[in-house]
């Protein structure tokens, strides 16, 4: 995905400064009503159909006839957000923005853009901007559905979305956020309609994508038939020692009252959890539904997408019943591993993971306890301090399902979204990164060899990151892998430039408090156990249903 180029990006308030002195020097009033309508409305069909690229190139060609045909421009705007051609998006937003400076659909536009490239402070002033012109703007309205979406106000979000996918029912990116923003809600029978009337108004021509909903309509059907799920049961809490041998917490967990415990690791790169093939043989845990290909790291960056369903998971003394996995190969055949442990669990929980110690505890949330373990509330864009040495962090969740905070590198101005993934052995930037900021300086001699949820990737580029920042927290010397982070940000929502891995948080004692959405992180006074990274890394992103 593009990232905005600082240089070129105006700011919103920036935006309407300069509109005053140069919208008679770059749009003649009169011309703006003007262009090709039919030309236009051929364009807007092509885009219906999600025939992407061919609406961009008649936008264009309508605007080489005029220049001044602002409904054009925004539409070339549209279709280029549409392809993830962010920069050029924004251009030409801002540029309607700059002649029209009333236009509720540009600023629309300016703030789906910056959310999509992951800013979500512009965005907000964009989308507010948009709705003050005209409330009813259905980009605007949706834009802010998926700000809490993110942030994990999920009943502001759903009914968002509902409004712009009532406003616009033709425009199927709100119908599908309905449905992910309905899963995650578990209302699992309103996702399942939304992705019925998604398929419904979609453009036919991703088959790949359509064969995944179709699938995903099938377990979620079948999950609206159960009394419930992550049913909490046994104690409130429960602590249990964990082996780290390569900087991933792996727990002893028993599934379906197995008496053999069976080695999970603790993974919050996984929306949900996951069982290998082989495991699931072994226990008789079925297959559920079934239907199309996620992309992921490794291999030929793809794997059929197989649900499943246990009756129980039992961590320690904490038991959680009706629980859905999914079921794939995992293909490092030299660490026994059984299953991945995801968030869709553990998030009932406030977890912590004592790198130093090798403990995983876990405890169920509730008002009293939440303010006893964390004080007070925190701001979505500010750091709190508790006792010296100690913060908390805001964290956002992807639309696939994944934590992201705001990091910093050594030598790039902007903050950085990347993944918070215990289940990550090392830490990644991602391609575009590494060539955007020109990151080749810290590249290593040394390749390593990547076991992802899709293969295995060989011969992969290093970088030995002179210092990298989470909060206000940095460590020095953090080695990550080069990949191409794009099968993530397809389905990620907004821009995920790296992951933060195990050789990054091993460092810290590590809390998750998914009510309130923050990461709390506690420095160790001593070097962690399983320091080293090995020959093989561990990559192991899954997605949540819905995407």
């Amino acid at each position: 995905m593009q990232s905005l180029n600082a240089k070129r990006r105006l700011p919103p308030a920036a935006i309407k400064l300069l509109a005053g002195c140069l919208i008679c020097l770059l749009f003649p009033l009169a011309a703006l009503a003007g262009g090709d309508s039919k030309a236009r409305q051929r364009a807007s069909q092509a885009l219906r159909s999600g025939d992407y690229e061919g609406a961009e190139k008649q936008f264009r060609d309508a605007l080489a006839k005029d220049p001044h045909d602002s409904e054009a421009r925004l539409g070339l705007s549209f279709a280029l957000l549409k392809q993830r051609m962010l920069q050029d998006a924004y251009d030409h937003a801002a540029r309607v923005v700059l002649a029209e400076p009333l236009s509720a659909r540009a600023h629309a536009l300016l703030g789906a853009v910056t959310l999509a490239s992951g800013d979500f402070r512009n965005s907000i002033e964009e989308f507010r901007t948009a709705l003050s012109i005209q409330p009813d703007e259905a980009l605007a309205i949706a834009g802010l559905a998926m700000v809490d979406f993110y942030e994990n106000r999920l009943e502001l979000a759903v009914k968002g979305l509902r409004r712009a996918a009532s406003l616009d029912s033709a425009e199927p990116d709100y119908i599908f956020n309905l449905g992910q923003a309905a899963a995650r809600s578990e209302r699992y029978r309103e996702a399942a309609d939304a992705y019925e009337r998604f398929l419904s108004v979609a453009p036919k021509t991703d088959a790949d994508r359509r064969a995944r909903i179709r699938g995903l309509i099938d377990f979620l059907r079948y999950l609206g038939k159960q009394s419930s799920l992550y049913v909490l049961a046994g104690d409130s809490k429960t602590s249990l020692p964990f082996e780290s041998l390569d900087g991933r917490p792996i727990l002893k967990v028993h599934i379906n009252d197995s008496r053999e415990p069976l080695r999970f690791v603790l993974d919050t790169g996984s929306g949900m959890s996951v069982i290998s093939e082989e495991t699931a043989n072994k226990l008789h845990v079925r297959e559920v539904a079934r239907g199309g290909l996620a992309r992921a790291v490794g291999g030929g960056g793809r794997f059929d997408i197989v649900y499943g369903f246990l009756n129980a998971l039992q961590l320690g003394d904490v038991r959680v019943e009706n629980v859905p996995v999914y079921i794939r190969h995992f293909y490092d055949n030299k660490t026994p591993i059984d299953g991945y442990l995801g968030l869709s669990v553990i998030s009932k929980f406030i977890a912590s993971v004592d790198y130093g110690e090798g403990v995983f505890m876990l405890r169920r949330p509730s008002e009293a306890n939440v303010k006893d373990l964390f004080g007070v509330a925190i701001s979505r864009t500010s750091i709190t301090p508790l006792a010296p040495g100690v913060l908390e962090i805001p964290l956002r969740t992807t639309s696939s399902g994944f934590l992201s905070g705001e990091v910093h590198l050594a030598g790039v101005e902007r903050p950085l979204n990347f993944i918070i993934d215990t289940g990550a052995s090392v830490s990644v930037v991602s391609e575009k990164l590494a060539q955007e900021e020109e990151l080749s300086s810290y590249l290593e001699p040394t390749r390593l060899r990547i076991y992802g949820a899709a293969g295995i990737a060989d011969d992969v580029k290093s970088l030995l990151l002179p210092k990298v920042m989470l909060g206000t927290f940095t460590r020095e010397r953090i080695s990550a892998a080069v990949l191409d982070l794009e099968p993530v940000n397809e389905t990620a929502g907004f821009t995920q430039n790296g992951i933060l891995g195990g050789n990054y948080l091993r460092h810290f004692r590590v809390s998750f408090d998914f009510q309130r959405g923050l990461i709390r992180l506690e420095p160790l006074s001593q070097k962690a156990k399983g320091a080293g990274a090995r020959p093989a890394e561990h990559l192991e992103l899954d997605e949540n249903p819905g995407q």
